[in-house]
């Protein structure tokens, strides 16, 4: 081979060799790439994984709304939360307890709820709800537990006040029996309408489940049977009509 070939011949096997180099490096820098995407969609699911976990936790809390009772799951309405008079020291409790759901606590508030937010007003009694959250069954989209959630939402953030206002909201526009519901986007407007704004993150998460599911629990070891359930002075209130209701305040006050 003369000299001028061999020379060629070197100058291709080192052309091959850096070809060869070149390769190898594209191949490992390739190599690089794939394995530092893995490590950040590794690290994407376990931030992913974890929030998911953390979230499941908050869901599961048992959180107690602000000026709740931790024993009965209520709280009073006061003449002072209504607007009214000065409340009477010997004011009358009434208990009642609700699901939004409810069509028979919805006649109930039609009929006597005036008349209680009337002597609220008078400071002659307290009402301490009670709101409990059973009928999801009569409801497509879970609108029983999904209202509670956001009443105590409001509760917590609006008080009493508030929460009544939402109260009344809900049950004005309570849907029939076995219907789909109001979203949670409609529950926030509810909210907001009731003076309680930023309550989307509460309902949509639904908060005060653990909660709703505890009041429920209490009702049942009281001896609940149905709702609307009303009690004056320890006593249930068959039929609650404003006179059948004036006539248990009387009797508690004579009593």
């Amino acid at each position: 081979m003369s000299s001028e070939r061999q020379q060629r011949a070197a100058r291709a096997e080192q052309m091959r060799k850096e070809r060869d180099r070149a390769d190898r490096r594209q191949r490992n820098f390739i190599s690089i790439g794939i394995v530092l995407v893995v490590i950040v969609l590794i690290a994407i699911g376990g931030y992913a994984v974890s929030k998911a976990s953390k979230d499941n936790a908050d869901s599961s809390a048992l959180i107690y709304p602000a000026s709740s009772d931790r024993k009965t799951f209520g709280f009073d309405y006061t003449s002072q939360d209504a607007g009214g008079v000065a409340q009477a020291s010997d004011a009358v409790v009434v208990t009642v307890t609700e699901d939004f759901q409810c069509p028979v606590c919805r006649t109930f508030e039609e009929q006597s709820g005036p008349f209680l937010e009337e002597l609220v007003k008078k400071g002659e009694i307290v009402v301490n709800y009670r709101p409990i959250s059973f009928l999801d069954r009569a409801s497509r989209n879970e609108f029983s537990s999904r209202a509670a959630n956001a009443a105590m939402c409001v509760l917590d953030e609006g008080g009493a006040t508030a929460y009544k206002k939402f109260h009344d909201l809900v049950y004005a526009n309570q849907p029939e029996e076995n219907t789909l519901g109001p979203e949670n986007s409609v529950l926030v407007d509810w909210a907001a309408e009731a003076g309680v704004d930023g309550a989307d993150k509460c309902i949509s998460a639904e908060a005060y489940g653990p909660w709703l599911k505890k009041a429920y629990d209490s009702a049942v070891d009281d001896g609940f049977s149905g709702t609307p359930w009303v009690r004056i002075d320890g006593k249930d209130v068959e039929s609650p009509s404003p006179a059948a209701l004036q006539a248990a305040i009387d009797a508690a006050n004579n009593g």
